[in-house]
C-alpha cells in the first residue's frame, strides 16, 4: 500500500468550524498512520495568538507531524505569506514527506492557498476567486483526493457563535489583551495576525482602555464595548465561512475538481446537543476513511 501512495496527496477542506482538523487527526492517527499534516490556513501559519486563531495545541496532535502551523513570524520585518510562498513551502514539504514514503494531508480553510499549491498553471498576479476575467486552472500538479466537509449554513452559524464564546472562556480575551498591550498590534500594516478575526474587532476596545475611557465612562460602557466586539467576531466568522464555501463551489463547478462531499451537519448538531460522537463516526469519519482508502489503493 505504501508504494501506491507515492505522489498522492489528501486534501481536507471546508469552511471554518466544520471539523477539518478533527477529521484529519482521526484519519492520520487511526487509519493512515504514515501520514503528515500540512496546515493550509493563511492565519494559522503565523506564530502567536494560538487561541484567537484556533490552532490545535501540540498536546492534541496525537503525535502526528504537523507542518506550517505557527512557523512564520508576523511583523513588519517579515513579509506576509502569499499563495506563491505557500506553493513553494508546501511543495517542498510534500516532496520530503513523499521521500519518507508517507502521505501528505493538506488541511485548511484557505482556498487561495490550496489553489495556489495545486493548480498546475498558477498566476500569482491574478485571483481566480475575485477576478471574473481570470481563467481558473483545471489541471492539478498532484494526484489528489479532496474531502469537502460540508455543514448547513444555519447549523454552522449556530456552532460558530458557540465556539466564539468557548474561545473567550478559554482565554482569548486575555490573549488579545497581551497582544495589544505588548505593542504587537499595528493597525497600519493590516497583515499577518492583524487580519486574524478578533484583532480588528477588539482594537477599538483596547484603544479606549489604554486611554482610560473606562475609568471615565464606567463598567456599563466597557461591558457594552466588549459585547459589541464579541458580536462582531461572531458575525465576521460566519461571513468568512460563507466566503470559503463560495470559493469551494467555484473550485468544484468552474475548475471541475473532484471534491468528495461529506455532510457533517447532523454530527455537528448532535455535538452541540451534547450527544455521543456516533454520528461523527458514522457520517463523517467512515465515509472519509473509505474515500481515502480507495484513493491510496488506486481503486
Amino acid at each position: 500500500m505504501a508504494s501506491r501512495r507515492h505522489k498522492k496527496i489528501v486534501i481536507v477542506m471546508g469552511p471554518t468550524g466544520c471539523g477539518k482538523t478533527k477529521l484529519s487527526l482521526d484519519l492520520a492517527s487511526r487509519f493512515f498512520p504514515s501520514s503528515e499534516i500540512i496546515n493550509a490556513d493563511k492565519i494559522q501559519v503565523y506564530r502567536g495568538l494560538a487561541i484567537t486563531t484556533n490552532k490545535i495545541p501540540p498536546s492534541d496532535r496525537r503525535q502526528i507531524p504537523h507542518h506550517l502551523l505557527g512557523d512564520f513570524e508576523s511583523s513588519d520585518s517579515h513579509p506576509e505569506l502569499t499563495p506563491s510562498d505557500f506553493r513553494l513551502s508546501a511543495s517542498s514539504l510534500i516532496s520530503q514527506i513523499h521521500s519518507r514514503r508517507n502521505t501528505p494531508i493538506i488541511v485548511g480553510g484557505s482556498n487561495s492557498f490550496i489553489y495556489g499549491l495545486l493548480a498546475k498553471a498558477f498566476d500569482p498576479d491574478s485571483d481566480v476567486f475575485t477576478d471574473s476575467d481570470s481563467a481558473i486552472c483545471k489541471a492539478l500538479r498532484y494526484s489528489c483526493c479532496f474531502i469537502w466537509v460540508d455543514v448547513s449554513p444555519a447549523v454552522l452559524s449556530e456552532y460558530l457563535a458557540r465556539r466564539v464564546d468557548e474561545m473567550m472562556e478559554a482565554g482569548m480575551f486575555e490573549e488579545l489583551e497581551e497582544f495589544f498591550g505588548g505593542g504587537e498590534s499595528d493597525p497600519v500594516s493590516g497583515r499577518g495576525l492583524q487580519r486574524a478575526i478578533g484583532v480588528p474587532e477588539f482594537r477599538r476596545y483596547f484603544e479606549r482602555k489604554a486611554r482610560g475611557d473606562w475609568t471615565r465612562d464606567g463598567d456599563v460602557a466597557e461591558r457594552e464595548a466588549y459585547e459589541e466586539a464579541v458580536r462582531a467576531i461572531k458575525d465576521n466568522t460566519c461571513q468568512l465561512a460563507k466566503r470559503q464555501l463560495t470559493k469551494i463551489i467555484r473550485l468544484r463547478d468552474s475548475a471541475g475538481w473532484d471534491l468528495k462531499r461529506v455532510d457533517a451537519t447532523a454530527a455537528l448538531r448532535a455535538a452541540m446537543a451534547g450527544r455521543t460522537a456516533e454520528l461523527w463516526e458514522r457520517q463523517v469519519v467512515e465515509p472519509s476513511r473509505n474515500i481515502v482508502k480507495r484513493f491510496l489503493m488506486g481503486e
